[in-house]
């Protein structure tokens, strides 16, 4: 399979941001706020697994409009001081096939990092950067229209990085292994077309969970041939069928258990145990409003692993952990089942993507829709 080029960034082409605002932040929620304008609108951002004991990473995909060139960067964090804002420091970069239409991290068996990047001309790149200093130490991919015809929509990475499932709006699912000698792959199913798929998400190393249009949520096992074995249909409210999932969690500790994000402000928990009794955390519960912390497209959502000691007391109690999430309408919010949401950011523009640092989750990047990109500390 072809290499592709990418470039290590000297100190003489550093972006720099002098322009950071630092915000005060709500006490109560926050200690740090910090917006870091960018060049570029961001598509997608992820922490990575620490190359170092001191050294701290953020894989960022964006997109120039004015020149159509999409970009993956690999940036270090300088964190702030009393006197200074944090800043970005781009390490290296590399350029796709097309503009990237998911991106995900996480390590090797050998605790080494690795990234993973679809496209929207149906390319997947695996990106391994060198733990030393930072640059992209090499890149494997399939090429266009081979796993799919057109847009990935979403991938998901194995937490051992040596698998990754890709899916589309060709209505195909492919697993893609990671080997010494390359990438290869086989295909799970072929919509033809005839259905869709948005969003997809790892449970364990043979079963994974889909999303996509009419709310509707799958559940795969690759030990049980080409087909789900679970499907959800999103047939709770009224208009709930028209929706679309754009994003899906499992934690590792309850797979069994898929939290899902959508239209119309839809964040729901699909139990397999029970599986046409959907938990709603925000928008439409059997034709009624419930609490809704935003009207607008749900883009991601994660399961929050920040807690206070209250809420690890209460782990075994409760039905859903925490979840948080980021919306069309600027909403940033973390949603607990049977209470208030807690908002923690109310821009004027669309977030578009977050991250959840696994390693120290009281830290959260998001990535703005006006160009920037904002550093979160919790209380």
């Amino acid at each position: 399979m072809p290499k592709k080029s990418f470039q290590q960034i000297s100190s003489s082409h550093l972006i720099l941001h002098p322009k950071t605002l630092t915000m005060e932040p709500d006490p109560q929620t926050l200690t740090q706020f910090h917006i870091l304008p960018q060049p570029t609108y961001v598509d997608s951002l992820r922490f990575l697994p620490p190359l170092s004991a001191f050294d701290r990473h953020i894989a960022v995909a964006s997109f120039n409009s004015d020149t159509s060139t999409p970009t993956l960067t690999l940036n270090s964090i300088t964190p702030p001081t009393p006197t200074t804002p944090p800043t970005l420091t781009p390490q290296s970069s590399f350029t796709p096939s097309s503009r990237i239409t998911s991106l995900k991290t996480t390590q090797t068996p050998q605790q080494n990092p690795l990234i993973a990047a679809s496209t929207a001309t149906g390319s997947v790149h695996i990106l391994f950067p060198n733990p030393v200093d930072g640059s992209f130490e090499s890149e494997v991919s399939v090429p266009d229209n081979v796993l799919h015809l057109g847009r990935i929509t979403c991938l998901d990475l194995l937490e051992s990085g040596l698998e990754c499932v890709s899916v589309g709006e060709d209505g195909r699912v492919n697993v893609i292994s990671v080997g010494d000698s390359g990438l290869d792959y086989r295909r799970v199913v072929d919509g033809k077309g005839l259905v869709s798929y948005s969003a997809v998400r790892w449970a364990s190393p043979m079963e994974f969970a889909t999303g996509g249009l009419g709310n509707c949520v799958q559940w795969w096992d690759l030990r049980r041939g080409g087909a789900p074995v679970s499907q959800f249909k999103g047939n709770w409210g009224q208009g709930a069928t028209s929706g679309i999932i754009h994003s899906i969690d499992i934690h590792p500790s309850r797979k069994h258990t898929c939290l899902a994000g959508g239209s119309n402000g839809n964040v729901f928990a699909w139990d397999l145990r029970r599986p046409q009794q959907p938990i709603v955390l925000s928008g439409v519960d059997n034709g009624e409003t419930a609490t809704c912390i935003s009207e607008s497209d749900v883009w991601e959502v994660q399961y929050d692993t920040f807690m206070s000691a209250s809420d690890h007391a209460k782990l075994s109690s409760i039905g859903v952990l925490p979840a948080m999430i980021c919306s069309e309408d600027g909403m940033l919010a973390v949603i607990k089942q049977g209470e208030e949401p807690i908002e923690l950011l109310a821009e004027n523009c669309a977030i578009n993507c977050f991250d959840i640092d696994r390693h120290n989750p009281s830290d959260v990047i998001c990535g703005l829709e006006w160009e920037s990109i904002a550093l979160l500390t919790r209380a």
